[in-house]
């Protein structure tokens, strides 16, 4: 299967009907025996792969792209193209659900730069460390109860991200500062930020 084949059937799969769901957790020996089978060119081995993860990949870039349904959509694209390619590279050794959603973190987040610069540009933004979310939470809508969704939007880039990772996704601060390239230090500092930010604008 070429990468443009592909590109057209994950597009056509995004538009199309919702995938299988299924809970990945429950099929390691599954995914594994897919994986190999994907890896020696199998294109329905990994069609089966993709319907089975798709929904948790899709929910994750959704997240990190800050709700902007055009961009995720490419990001899961550019996620399952991606993992085609590096199938070789899987070599078992985690579930292949646990592999493809490192390699999207690492895909949606620019290979451990995006997030760095995020984070250190917003940290000097003024003077006494205040975050441009916090200037906009003074806004006239201010007294406006925001729903979860438009008050992770509205987050900073990199404590969004953090966020995400740790309380939605479940990593710990050392294994997002491997993913990202920051300080495990920083990790923790972009979590009590964003944490302080929604408890503000969600009371």
């Amino acid at each position: 299967m070429t990468t443009a084949t592909l590109c057209l059937k994950i597009g056509e799969s995004l538009s199309a009907a919702t995938p299988d769901r299924l809970d990945p957790a429950l099929d390691w020996p599954e995914d594994l025996a897919l994986a190999q089978k994907a890896a020696a060119g199998d294109a329905r081995a990994f069609e089966r792969l993709y319907r089975m993860h798709v929904d948790r990949i899709y929910g994750l870039c959704h997240r990190l792209c800050n709700g902007d349904v055009a961009r995720a959509e490419q990001a899961v694209q550019d996620a399952f193209v991606r993992a085609w390619e590096k199938l070789g590279s899987f070599r078992g050794e985690s579930r292949f659900g646990t592999w493809l959603h490192r390699l999207t973190v690492n895909l949606v987040l620019g290979e451990h730069r995006l997030l760095r610069r995020w984070i250190h540009f917003e940290d000097a933004l003024t003077a006494d460390g205040e975050t441009a979310a916090a200037e906009h939470a003074r806004r006239p809508d201010e007294g406006l109860r925001m729903d979860l969704e438009r008050a992770l939007a509205r987050l900073p880039k990199g404590a969004r991200a953090v966020l995400v990772l740790h309380d939605v996704e479940g990593y710990r601060h050392e294994e997002i500062a491997e993913l990202t390239g920051i300080a495990v230090g920083t990790s923790k500092a972009q979590l009590h930020r964003a944490r302080r930010l929604l408890k503000e604008w969600l009371q």
